[in-house]
């Protein structure tokens, strides 16, 4: 009894130690991720040493960990945007949806803001905010420097004096006679009620206050939109991929979460949520006159709107006409969107019931195949033609090669953001490790106490506190941290783990109240047009609105979408073999 009491009492302090050791590992790895005292990169790397160290994981097992499924796809998609950007196609859609919502402050700002959720549906929100920033501070350049000019003609042609009673005199010199020795020149004062201008902003940039409002909205804008648009598509951002391959391979029995049913369900908020953007950042920056910011009519156009437009068309008329490799890219770019979506519908079968053998190809799959392509065929057309493939302001290195691909190595170097790589990949680490040492476990019972909520209000504070931390730390290593968590508790109260995964994965997206929030923040901040104040104000509105419509998505259309009333099998299934 002595021998077998000593054996139980060693077996419980080994389990302690692996899921002490676990622990410390992750405190670490957290604390350089939110200090970022060293590059997130390389504080991703921690686990492949501690690990092994303190007899978690094999070094080989800590090694697999840091390239999935998700890697694969990440790289495809690169890919695309390599040729996109290589090819000025992005530019091309930006100014052509601009073209189309017209130079009205109003309708300018849902133009860029319509046209950088579609972008950064594909490409990463930061490439997209740095391509379609410098257009948008083109246009807003314009807008000033007409303002200016406005204000000197104004001075140059009249002389106005404004007295207490908000009236404008104006002095007019008028002749009496040509003779001054019969007749003078004298100066008759005359009354003539005016229309209040806006005042002019002598020691600004800017030629009044409104035009810096106009230019503050704009810029905050864009950096909201593409944190909106990467919430529509997997690859959108990483954060998204990141909970789809930790999710993936917690519960591989779930077959819920593919391109399809991510699509359908955040499309829909993306579009509430861009609505309602646009009309909380039109409401602080450029009042409630929705009707004078917003009409199309031609009557109702000032001047300068009339030269921004112009601007917006001259910067068109520079693409020259659509150029092959454009066409090619966009083709790549329909075909890819269609191969994901009807690989696994699940409302009809997909093209892989073709296929003998499951579970094969996923969408992975299908985004390398098409980058590969993309460096096997050549940027001129296969057929003679009188004039040149390549687009103005297209790539003139490959101009030589007539069987020049369509995009380099060196052009996919330039994009693949391999920090996030290897950062998504110590999130697997630490996932595996708190998997392996029960970490995962002891962190449910202690949340017990939580199972008198519902499942709402779990949801709801999982939200609310991804979201405050995400605006101090990195989105992917906030969320690479409390993905476990969030876990283990839905495993423990009972919950379908999506009802709390896939709102905390879309949450950790708004950290959008600081620079440092997000990369798309720094870049709009760095123009120059906005202050901190002016970002905390208007991202904690937008915060708020994010919030709301993601609960308001997971409890109606994400019920059904997702099958979240009832505790799924997959998950007693993984939740019985956790507690062994």
């Amino acid at each position: 009894n002595n021998k077998k009491n000593k054996c139980r009492y060693m077996r419980r302090y080994i389990l302690l130690s692996l899921e002490s050791s676990c622990a410390y590992v992750l405190i670490v790895t957290a604390v350089y991720w939110v200090s970022e005292a060293v590059p997130l990169g390389a504080a991703a790397l921690v686990p492949a040493f501690l690990y092994p160290m303190f007899g978690v994981l094999k070094s080989s097992e800590v090694a697999a960990e840091y390239f999935k499924d998700t890697t694969l796809l990440l790289m495809g998609v690169i890919c695309l945007a390599a040729s996109i950007e290589k090819w000025n196609l992005h530019k091309r859609i930006a100014l052509r949806m601009v073209m189309v919502a017209g130079a009205k402050p109003g309708m300018l700002v849902l133009g860029f803001m319509s046209c950088t959720v579609f972008l950064s549906m594909w490409l990463s929100n930061t490439s997209t905010t740095a391509m379609v920033m410098p257009i948008a501070e083109a246009v807003l350049q314009q807008l000033i420097y007409t303002g200016i000019a406005d204000s000197h003609d104004d001075s140059d042609t009249m002389d106005t004096q404004e007295d207490e009673s908000g009236t404008m005199t104006r002095l007019h010199p008028i002749p009496v006679c040509e003779k001054r020795d019969l007749c003078t020149v004298a100066e008759t004062a005359v009354d003539i009620p005016m229309p209040k201008k806006p005042k002019i902003q002598r020691n600004s940039l800017y030629p009044t206050k409104r035009d810096h409002m106009i230019c503050k909205c704009l810029s905050l804008s864009i950096t909201y939109a593409a944190t909106i648009g990467g919430l529509i598509t997997i690859t959108g951002t990483s954060t998204n991929m990141i909970f789809a391959e930790q999710f993936n391979n917690r519960y591989p029995e779930a077959k819920f979460i593919n391109f399809g049913t991510w699509f359908i369900f955040s499309l829909p908020i993306a579009l509430v949520m861009l609505v309602l953007t646009w009309m909380w950042l039109h409401f602080l920056f450029l009042g409630c006159n929705f009707r004078e910011t917003c009409s199309w009519s031609k009557k109702r156009k000032t001047k300068r709107e009339v030269l921004s437009e112009k601007r917006i068309h001259e910067e068109y008329q520079k693409l020259g006409p659509i150029s092959y490799p454009e066409v090619l890219t966009g083709l790549f770019f329909v075909l890819m969107t269609l191969l994901w979506f009807t690989r696994e519908p699940g409302f009809v079968p997909g093209w892989t019931c073709l296929f003998e053998k499951k579970g094969y190809r996923t969408d992975a799959t299908v985004s390398v195949l098409l980058g590969f392509l993309l460096f096997l065929i050549p940027a001129r057309k296969p057929w003679p033609s009188g004039g040149s493939s390549h687009g103005k302001g297209h790539a003139d290195e490959d101009e030589g090669d007539p069987l020049a691909p369509m995009i380099t190595w060196k052009d996919f170097l330039r994009l693949m953001p391999w920090e996030i790589v290897i950062l998504v990949g110590g999130g697997y680490a630490l996932a595996a490790g708190c998997k392996v040492s029960g970490l995962s476990v002891w962190i449910g019972r202690q949340l017990e106490p939580m199972s008198g909520l519902p499942p709402w209000a779990v949801t709801l504070l999982a939200c609310l506190l991804v979201s405050a931390v995400t605006e101090f730390a990195s989105n992917p290593a906030t969320l690479t941290v409390f993905l476990p968590i969030l876990s283990a508790l839905s495993e423990t109260l009972q919950i379908n783990p999506l009802y709390t995964l896939i709102p905390a994965t879309m949450c950790v997206s708004f950290g959008v109240m600081l620079p440092v929030g997000n990369p798309p923040n720094a870049i709009v901040f760095s123009y120059g047009h906005l202050q901190i104040s002016d970002m905390v104000k208007a991202g904690f509105g937008v915060n708020l609105i994010g919030v709301l419509v993601v609960m308001l998505a997971i409890t109606t259309w994400g019920v059904p979408l997702f099958q979240l009333t009832e505790f799924p099998a997959w998950a007693i299934a993984r939740n019985a073999t956790g507690s062994l």
